[in-house]
This record gives C-alpha cells, structure tokens and sequence, in this order.
C-alpha cells in the first residue's frame, strides 16, 4: 500500500514540485493538494491521509494552527504531519512540534530527504532536519531555566545515554550508528526507549532534555 500524503502550500508552483517529487518516490502517492490552511484542514479530515506535508505561511488559516487542529494534543484521532517551509526560524520549528507535527524540514530539502520524512511520519517516528535541530537546541540552550527537567521513568542505560548525547549533537539515525558501530534498527530501538522514559514525542525534544539536564552544552 502506498503512503497517501496531503500536501498543502499556498503557492502553486510548490505544491506541483512537491507533488512530482513524491509521486516519484516508490510508495508515496500525493492524494490531495490545498492552497490555504482552512482548505488542508477539510481534506485532511475528508480524506484521512497516512501523511499532512503543510506550509507553514498559508492564508486563512497557517500550518501552525491547521497543525495543531488535525495533530496536536486533545485531538481525538491524530493525522501524522510534516512541516515544510523556506524559512529556518526557531519560533517556526519549536511551534511546530509544540502543535503536534512529526517533522520539520526546508523546501531546500530534496527529494530524498523528502521522502524520508513522509515515510518517519507515517511509521511514527520523527525527522527534523539536523542543521535545523542544532540551531533549534542551541536557542534553547540560551534561555532561562524554568521548571526542572523531567525525570526519565526508568534510569537511562549507558547506551542510551550515548545516543542521547549524539542526538543532542544533531547526528542522524545513520551517523549515530556509524559512530556508536550499532545498527540502524538498534538506534531505533534505543530512540524509541528514551522516548517513552522521558515522555518525549520526538528526538528534538529528547535533546533538549540534554540540555535541560546539563548533559551537553551549547557552543560557546
């Protein structure tokens, strides 16, 4: 079965660019097209697409809030989402995963990247671009401390630990194996158990639960 993906996008020119890239991937069939975020919102809900690929700058309504109306907490039956925009700003891509998206990547991307972060969504994993994730954590790194860092379930295995602190340097899945001489699966594996010890939904927030807890450092 093909992944069955939304794409919505304010400018024509993208969303046909969008479309002719995805449908070009194995296995990924674009179902839908929106210009606006009202639009996205009822074919989302029309059509129950495995994947919502949403802009964030749309007229009507933006990707943030059409986001966190189709994906964000208290929605009973969540859509996955991947938020896509030309514009690296952190306030973008924090807001982003606070209304309940699974991705966050550039227009600049390319077609692989793309389609990776379609098929993360739609497995329940998360993909934020690492150039993105870097800046993003080294932000929050720079702001106030507020409430204590959450304690994690269960104690947080060596291994664990060290994947923790890879992602926290941005590496991907396929760099922290290389790295730790791990396979791609046992990433997983380990990114999937510090998820559910820590009450995270997706790596960003698993890195920042580094920084909250002082276990890496921003760049000085």
């Amino acid at each position: 079965m093909s992944i069955r993906v939304l794409v919505a996008d304010d400018q024509t020119i993208i969303r046909t660019g969008l479309r002719i890239m995805l449908n070009a991937q194995p296995g990924i069939e674009v179902v839908g097209e929106a210009a606006d975020g009202r639009e996205a919102i009822r074919l989302a809900r029309e059509l129950r697409p495995d994947v919502c690929l949403f802009d964030i700058r749309m007229p009507v309504l933006d990707g943030l809030e059409a986001t966190r109306l189709v994906a964000g907490p208290g929605v009973a039956d969540p859509l996955a989402v991947v938020v896509i925009t030309t514009f690296d700003l952190d306030e973008y891509v924090y807001g982003s995963l606070r209304a309940g998206a699974r991705g966050f990547l550039l227009k600049d991307a390319g077609p692989d990247l793309l389609a990776q972060a379609v098929r993360s969504a739609s497995d329940g994993e998360a993909l934020i671009a690492p150039s993105v994730t870097v800046r993003l954590l080294q932000t929050f790194a720079d702001l106030p401390a507020g409430r204590p860092a959450a304690q994690p379930v269960s104690p947080v295995t060596t291994r664990e630990e060290q994947v923790l602190l890879a992602v926290a340097r941005g590496l991907t899945n396929t760099e922290i194996a290389d790295t730790l001489h791990i396979s791609l699966s046992t990433v997983k594996t380990h990114l999937a158990s510090l998820m559910a010890k820590l009450g995270a939904r997706n790596r960003v927030e698993i890195a920042m639960w580094a920084y909250e807890t002082r276990r890496i450092l921003p760049a000085t």
